[in-house]
């Protein structure tokens, strides 16, 4: 398994992804994108938190604090991607307006074609070797071929054969789990995901990069006054990240090549892992503490 993962990491994480956002696809009609004009203000600071702020605190983590190299590009890349096809389920979740999420979530994924090649060139130019050459032309064609193209075409079928749309979206989705499973595997039986070589000192700075990221949107929620609801779906935003194209960005940006060590790229893809398993139990954490709260004002 390990020597085919290897050999195949780019399009186990493509495939992957595909199936995910044609999932969501197949989920969202045109007129969810028509909240952006009745909720502006919600939607306006969802999309300058995901596109500016968020690359913000990244940058601050990074130059301010003890991080490798392949740790930051892992938390840069993070900062690069838009919010994760599953933060509109945990929205829903902790009882959160859901047609924000999925308005803010369509709309950073449209803003990352050109978004995720610039900050990742602003973010991470000095951690790179000095052989390293930026694919921007590829990440670009992966975001518009693998992320964008199958969201359209997810949309398309509900539009038009909508009797297929719930199922077509529930296979999907479970494809892409067994991808993520996949690669996970893959990853650790090709002696990528070493624990040990990542040091729990790196593991202790993706954690607090995650409770930051939560803690600082919170915070100025807060001060903008926004609703419950509102405030719940966009910090569902922040903390769930498309971690399904991180690993797929990695594999463009760092492929594996058999007989090869790839220290730098292992731990990309060990930071893009980590917070995806640490973004789940953060998000379980929020939705429990949220639906306390309906049930004490109830």
């Amino acid at each position: 398994m390990g020597e085919l993962y290897i050999q195949y990491e780019y399009w186990f994480a493509a495939i992957q992804l595909f199936f995910a956002m044609l999932g969501m696809g197949a989920t969202l009609t045109f007129n969810d994108f028509k909240d952006v004009a009745r909720e502006p203000k919600s939607v306006g600071i969802g999309v300058v938190l995901q596109l500016v702020i968020i690359p913000l605190l990244a940058f601050g983590f990074i130059y301010f604090t003890d991080v490798l190299a392949g740790v930051a590009i892992g938390i840069a890349l993070l900062a690069a991607i838009p919010g994760g096809t599953t933060s509109n389920i945990f929205t829903y979740l902790a009882k959160g307006n859901v047609p924000l999420s999925i308005s803010i979530t369509g709309l950073t994924t449209l803003a990352c074609l050109l978004t995720t090649p610039l900050i990742l060139g602003l973010l991470i130019t000095e951690y790179l070797p000095d052989n390293f050459t930026m694919p921007a032309d590829q990440i670009i064609r992966d975001i518009t071929f693998i992320l964008l193209l199958p969201l359209i075409i997810g949309m398309l079928i509900l539009r038009y054969i909508s009797n297929h749309a719930s199922w077509i979206s529930a296979w999907s989705i479970r494809l892409s789990l067994v991808g993520i499973i996949l690669i996970v595997v893959g990853s650790a039986s090709a002696g990528r995901l070493d624990i040990d070589a990542y040091g729990t000192h790196n593991m202790m700075l993706v954690s607090l990069f995650i409770i930051s990221l939560l803690c600082f949107t919170w915070l100025m929620l807060k001060v903008l006054g926004l609703s419950k609801s509102d405030s719940t779906a966009i910090e569902m935003e922040v903390i769930v990240r498309n971690v399904n194209l991180g690993v797929m960005i990695k594999a463009s940006m760092f492929p594996v090549i058999v007989g090869s060590a790839n220290i730098i790229g292992d731990m990309v893809l060990f930071t893009v892992l980590l917070y995806g398993a640490l973004q789940i139990i953060i998000a379980a954490i929020v939705i429990m503490f949220k639906r306390r709260g309906l049930k004490v004002l109830s």
